[in-house]
């Protein structure tokens, strides 16, 4: 099981398009849009929120995001009137950014309290790389991206996903620019296309194997 995501907006179609994104990226996520109001028009509507946390906790938590500040005050009331509040929380993010990262964020496995901080972090506009990663005791490697999209959304997204299990800080390099790489955000910030030679750098206890499957995942494509 893994941490759940309800996306709370004023568009119905709005919050399916951006579970669908989401989801390309998370695929053992559970993502359950919820917008409009009940007729079919703009809003938000208590009850549906509601229903749709409860759909959506399989016993890790709920982390909801929102469009707008009236969708936050529904998911907020919403929380507020499930039997445990602890359950669930409102991530204040960007919808859009946020939701990329709090689902990539469940899809590493972590808890709640990190998949709404991974979101709101999304909207902090740092996405340079961590200073860690620089120094002469960093292991580094380069490798040319030979995928069709290069460092687009869902090969960024199983590059940062593969690290979650690695006690390293990794970055990659494009030209003059760094990125985290555990942030999907500033992986595709890069804009490494299909050709292009990154480097990758880490640093820690097991810089060494992140960096190796980081090297496999480029090596495979990304599947």
């Amino acid at each position: 099981m893994t941490v759940a995501l309800v996306l709370v907006s004023h568009s119905a179609k709005l919050a399916e398009g951006l579970a669908e994104v989401a989801a390309a990226m998370a695929p053992d996520v559970t993502i359950v849009p919820v917008g409009g109001l009940p007729e079919g028009g703009i809003g938000t509507d208590f009850d549906q929120v509601v229903a749709a946390v409860q759909r959506a906790d399989s016993g890790d938590g709920v982390v909801l995001l929102y469009d707008l500040g009236s969708a936050q005050m529904t998911a907020e009331m919403a929380v507020e009137s499930l039997p445990d509040p602890d359950t669930a929380v409102v991530a204040d993010a960007p919808f859009v950014e946020g939701t990329v990262a709090a689902a990539v964020a469940a899809q590493g496995g972590v808890g709640r309290v990190e998949v709404a901080e991974a979101a709101a972090a999304a909207g902090a506009g740092d996405l340079e790389a961590p200073s860690a990663t620089d120094g002469a005791d960093v292991e580094r490697i380069e490798l040319e991206l030979r995928n069709d999209v290069g460092l687009h959304a869902r090969p960024a997204a199983l590059l940062a996903r593969s690290l979650a299990r690695f006690e390293a800080d990794v970055s990659v390099r494009l030209g003059d620019e760094d990125a985290d790489a555990h942030s999907v955000l500033a992986l595709m910030a890069l804009g490494a296309r299909q050709g292009d030679r990154i480097e990758v750098r880490a640093r820690g206890a097991e810089a060494k194997q992140a960096l190796q499957a980081i090297k496999e995942l480029v090596d495979g494509n990304f599947e």
